[in-house]
């Protein structure tokens, strides 16, 4: 093969070759800093290689001088095509002649470990599109192993083909042929912390973790925070994250034995690596020693110099000396050098997206309707905002907090969100060009209205990991997938999001919200109004259809109906003339509602009633806010009256989110209660007094706190000893995977998230279930 090409030997001529992310670090460790070293597998290699396919298929035989034209708005031609593509670049043979070289090159650094970092370079005159395709595709990681090196770097380029890629390739007129895709070969090590830095003339941002890099870029831990004031190099504050775990390499040559990784959401079949439990003392602890700090602070004063205030690079702090030693492993100019950083909230639905803002001041005068892709900037969002936000492309709220309504239906649709941004309506006018950073949780302005930074915005939001149109489908996720035993469900409101979801790895539906879905069918009025106006047949034909929409697309998956949780708050436009009582936090909830005024609950149980005599019998009801064993009495004699018990397989579970459930349970199973599911979201309000919707109070509400994981540990162990399933429907695992670990280890039988956090949710269950098997085999052995 042709010469590899290493890092502190990179010339200018060899950028096209060698791709802009190992270009950009050979200038670096060429002027002296401290670079993890390298090499490169050139793009010439990756051009070879699909030369020599020799496939029998049209679609592969013309690679790589295919221009490979598709409909990519058909998302089921799209998916075909990349799925065809990358399985004939993974069953391919890479030759010894390529793989030799490679292998023998690597040894030199004594690793068990390697990553293969995608580095590419787009031959297109489109301004600045390479700064901005640095996320389109992911490391891979392998063992230091002709096989495993040859698989990895298939993986790798097999990215290509992905079909969020071929998507970015159509849309921006890229060819194949101007794609040049090399590979930056480095070893891993393990590491005392790993993070990155981020500067802009505003100000600096460190993020670390304990242990190798991947946790963040997985998400599974929630990193420690530093910001520095440029210049002087002052820490202005800093904000401790959630580090429940730690990644590192399989090294037996070092004597430490931790618990290997299952498949992984970003790099499957990467054996190399371990993942291991922080002790709670460290978890308590900074990532950083002051030491560490300094270094990284210093490091970035001295890069100014060569890449100008703005730029990112990732860092990791070896543990080869008993010291530690920092190195580079990623540089790269911002992607937002042309962006001003104004306003910061909560990031509540990932992604990035450029859009246009459209500014309401008054949450209660709701328009009509709403320009397809705005960026929506509103005080406080109720969920009977739902219909309008099917078009936005982003939202940013003044108030609530990650669990606020807000946040939930953005996470639901795939809109890109930021809350509890103070005084956005204030400081944002409509009109504004914003670039909007959902993981971030940060606001950004656009300057100019040139070609250039349109382009920018486009690319901005096809490389957003949520497509800014909420119809469009999501991949399902349904290969390198480990088998579980923990069920696997879904949070769902909408029909929309049917077809994209029922082919996911899920065994049903935990939580079919019905006051969410009921509104694209009441035309804003409640459903009172309907009754009193004797429009009641009508509104039972609307509201069954729509319950058999999700159980004919799951059949014969459970599907779990929760029965309407309002408050009047909740839905000013439309509030119910039955209501007399003052509006609380609470309010009415849930089942204490139905004993008030039963006749929408009636009307829900003759909709359920309907859809079983469909012949569907895969539909249960889960009774939302219980409070009272009476209250869930009421509700059983309701159900049996309807005859939905006459149906062998139909279920009644209710809701544990009343703190009341952790003294009750056992008189709720006695009274009929099938299975309960957790809502922490409620359970953490209730527990420690905070008002999930104050965006304000988002450190004090938290999940994870002691005393909440505590109370769910016990409802797990009660419903165990009852003989009852136990799941968990809350935002808390979908936002802290780290917490899958502990339900599963206390025995969780089935999780339920919203879709966009399903690949995740699967990988983390499968992670924390072969830890399980293995910390039990060890103690068979010993």
């Amino acid at each position: 093969m042709n010469k590899l090409y290493w890092l502190d030997q990179i010339k200018l001529q060899d950028r096209a070759k060698v791709g802009d992310k190992a270009f950009y670090l050979s200038k670096i460790i060429q002027r002296g800093y401290p670079v993890m070293p390298g090499f490169v597998v050139s793009t010439e290699i990756l051009r070879q290689f699909l030369e020599n396919l020799n496939s029998s298929e049209s679609l592969v035989a013309d690679l790589p001088h295919s221009s490979l034209h598709l409909d990519v708005t058909n998302w089921r031609q799209l998916q075909q095509v990349a799925s065809r593509l990358r399985q004939e670049i993974l069953t391919a043979t890479v030759t010894q002649e390529w793989v030799s070289p490679i292998f023998q090159a690597a040894r030199e650094w004594q690793t068990s470990c390697l990553i293969l970092r995608p580095s590419l370079a787009v031959s297109t005159a489109t301004p600045g599109i390479n700064n901005n395709i640095s996320g389109l595709l992911e490391s891979v990681f392998c063992r230091c192993e002709p096989e495993a090196i040859a698989l990895a770097l298939k993986r790798t380029w097999s990215q290509i083909f992905r079909a969020r890629s071929l998507l970015y390739w159509q849309h921006l007129g890229i060819n194949l042929q101007q794609i040049n895709l090399a590979v930056l070969v480095q070893p891993v090590e393990n590491a005392i912390a790993s993070g990155s830095l981020t500067t802009n003339a505003s100000g600096w941002e460190i993020e670390a973790t304990l242990g190798l890099g991947i946790a963040i870029a997985l998400g599974e831990v929630q990193p420690d925070v530093y910001y520095i004031q440029p210049g002087s190099g002052v820490v202005l504050e800093q904000q401790l994250g959630n580090k429940m775990l730690a990644y590192g390499v399989d090294d037996a040559a070092s004597g430490v034995f931790l618990q290997p990784v299952p498949n992984s959401a970003l790099t499957p079949d990467h054996t190399c690596l371990i993942t291991y439990m922080l002790p709670e003392a460290q978890q308590k602890q900074y990532s950083l020693q002051e030491e560490y700090l300094q270094q990284i602070i210093a490091l970035g004063t001295q890069l100014i110099s060569e890449l100008g205030k703005t730029f990112t690079i990732k860092w990791t702090i070896t543990q080869q000396t008993t010291s530690g030693k920092l190195y580079i492993t990623q540089v790269s100019p911002s992607k937002l050098t042309s962006h001003t950083h104004f306003m910061k909230g909560l990031g509540a639905a990932g992604g990035r997206v450029v859009a246009t803002a459209l500014v309401i001041i008054n949450p209660q005068q709701k328009p009509e309707q709403l320009a397809k892709g705005v960026i929506l900037v509103v005080p406080t969002i109720t969920p009977d905002w739902l219909p309008l936000l099917q078009q936005v492309g982003g939202i940013i709220t003044e108030q609530g907090g990650l669990t606020s309504h807000a946040a939930i239906l953005a996470r639901e649709l795939g809109i890109t969100a930021v809350v509890n941004a103070t005084s956005a309506t204030t400081l944002i006018q409509t009109g504004e060009r914003l670039l909007l950073d959902g993981d971030r949780g940060e606001v950004y302005r656009i300057k100019g209205d040139s070609k250039e930074e349109m382009e920018k915005g486009k690319e901005e939001n096809l490389l957003s990991s949520h497509h800014p149109n909420p119809k469009a489908p999501h991949p399902a996720v349904t290969s390198h997938l480990p088998m579980i035993a923990t069920q696997l469900l879904v949070n769902l409101s909408q029909s929309t999001l049917i077809e994209q979801v029922q082919n996911m790895p899920v065994d049903g539906v935990g939580l079919l919200r019905s006051e969410l879905m009921v509104l694209n069918i009441l035309n804003g009025q409640h459903p009172n109004s309907w009754i009193l106006s004797e429009r009641q047949a009508e509104l039972l034909e609307l509201w069954s259809e729509q319950i058999m929409q999700f159980a004919r697309a799951f059949a014969p998956r459970p599907v779990f109906y929760r029965s309407l949780d309002w408050r009047s708050q909740d839905l000013p436009s439309l509030r119910d003339s039955l209501e007399s009582s003052p509006q609380s936090m609470l309010g009415e909830r849930g089942t204490f509602s139905y004993l008030r005024n039963p006749a929408v609950f009636e009307l829900e149980l003759q909709a359920l009633a309907s859809v079983q005599q469909a012949g569907y019998n895969n539909v249960n009801l889960l009774l939302p806010f219980v409070r009272t064993v009476e209250e869930f009495v009421f509700c059983r004699r309701k159900v049996e009256q309807a005859l939905l018990t006459e149906v062998s397989q139909f279920q009644l579970w209710m809701m544990a989110e009343v703190p009341s459930v952790l003294f009750l349970l056992p008189e709720y199973v006695k009274a009929g209660a099938a299975g309960i599911s957790i809502g922490t979201n409620d359970l953490t309000q209730l527990l420690l007094g905070v008002d999930r919707e104050q965006g304000q109070l988002a450190k004090v509400f938290n999940e994870r706190h002691p005393a909440v994981m505590s109370a769910i540990a016990q409802l797990i162990q009660m419903a165990k000893s009852a003989g009852i399933p136990c799941s968990i429907c809350g935002q808390a695992p979908a936002l802290y995977p780290e917490i899958i670990d502990k339900l599963v280890e206390w025995g969780i039988t089935s999780i339920s998230v919203e879709p966009e956090a399903v690949e995740r949710t699967y990988q983390a269950i499968a992670r924390a279930e072969q830890r399980l098997i293995l910390a039990a085999a060890r103690r068979k052995l010993h």
